[in-house]
């Protein structure tokens, strides 16, 4: 189902220290328009598709952001590296040290944890595809929100990758949902 290749599919590479944008982003590994909903919202979704054409589709969306979760905990992983504990406190991270050092863990950016209710499974693919375009423009909003608080380039340019996948991946969610409310009709 899968081929791994070592490396991301965007390169991240943080030069400086910014525990405050790592505690932004983390929001889009485990919060509620991030890159682990819409995994498993698309790979539990993929049984009900009608045919093979929208199970592939939507199998290959969903491990397209399982890569985006690698390129977001590699951001969070870079922003809060050497960062001391002073630091993390003053940020308001201490908590997330105290359960989890600096190891990724999927939260929003408030500090709760993931949870499956932030995603929809309906079982009717028309309403699913339908879902999933929306949180593909909820997951652009989020990227563009977590854009407009830094100037940092090398913290935009992987947003910014990002960000443009998802306007790609609502296309692709658009299409599919057009040719089957076409034969549905």
């Amino acid at each position: 189902m899968w081929k791994y290749e070592k490396k991301l599919q965007f390169p991240v590479n943080i030069r400086n220290k910014n525990i405050k944008m790592a505690k932004y982003i983390i929001t889009q590994n485990g919060g509620p328009n991030g890159e682990l909903g819409a995994t498993l919202r698309y790979l539990n979704q993929r049984y009900t598709m009608p045919d093979e054409y929208g199970k592939c589709e939507l199998t290959d969306i969903a491990t397209e952001e399982m890569a985006h979760m690698e390129i977001i905990s590699a951001m969070v992983y870079q922003l809060l590296e050497g960062a001391t504990t002073e630091e993390l406190e003053k940020e308001g991270m201490g908590g997330q040290y105290v359960e989890h050092k600096l190891a990724i863990y999927p939260q929003n950016s408030l500090g709760d944890a993931f949870t499956a209710n932030y995603f929809a499974v309906t079982g009717d693919y028309l309403a699913d595809i339908a879902e999933d375009m929306a949180a593909e423009e909820k997951a652009r909003a989020t990227y563009e929100n977590l854009m407009d608080l830094t100037d940092d380039p090398d913290i935009l340019a992987p947003l910014s990758f990002l960000r443009q996948r998802e306007i790609v991946h609502y296309q692709r969610f658009k299409t599919l949902y057009e040719r089957y409310k076409k034969k549905k009709k």
